[in-house]
């Protein structure tokens, strides 16, 4: 690491906090009732080129930081057991195939869908936060498994997640 590296660099490789005074390790510790009521962490987790209209102190992902999650396995599997973190959160779960990686729903999905599978939720937003980030920073064969897990879901649930959700989910991986 060199001493040019971005706050949001240094978090997800373990050797600094987000702006609340908060290492990673602690937020991928937290239950599911903190990951829900909580709201400046999602940036930290998944961060986007652009300024959040949500967290004025969330970093603002660069090309440098870009590069470097591509450049760094360390970063990336970090924002993997982010992502690994969330996909319980929502009641999925990754699991390995002959073909590479396949991201299925949970016994517990029933119950973990009742607090985010419905028109407007906040979670829709993060979803898409999530699968962009991903996109962007190295993990898009993750993103396409849980967009493709997603999909199957409005399939089922279209009332649910309504039109907008999935549009947003499928240009965030592209």
């Amino acid at each position: 690491m060199t001493t040019a590296e971005s706050a949001l660099v240094r978090f997800h490789a373990g050797v600094a906090t987000d702006s609340e005074g908060r290492r990673i390790a602690e937020i991928l510790a937290w239950g599911d009732d903190d990951l829900e009521r909580v709201h400046d962490y999602i940036q930290w987790l998944f961060p986007l080129p652009e300024r959040s209209g949500f967290n004025p102190y969330a970093p603002i992902l660069t090309p440098s930081d870009i590069a470097a999650f591509r450049e760094r396995a360390d970063l990336r599997t970090s924002l993997h057991r982010a992502l690994q973190r969330l996909l319980a959160f929502y009641g999925f779960a990754e699991v390995k195939t002959e073909d590479g990686l396949e991201i299925s729903r949970t016994a517990e999905f029933p119950q973990k869908a009742r607090n985010w599978l419905r028109p407007g939720n906040h979670n829709l937003l993060r979803i898409s936060r999530i699968l962009r980030a991903l996109t962007l920073l190295g993990l898009e064969r993750e993103a396409r498994s849980f967009l493709a897990a997603l999909e199957a879901l409005h399939a089922e649930a279209a009332d649910q997640l309504g039109p907008v959700a999935i549009a947003y989910w499928r240009r965030a991986v592209q």
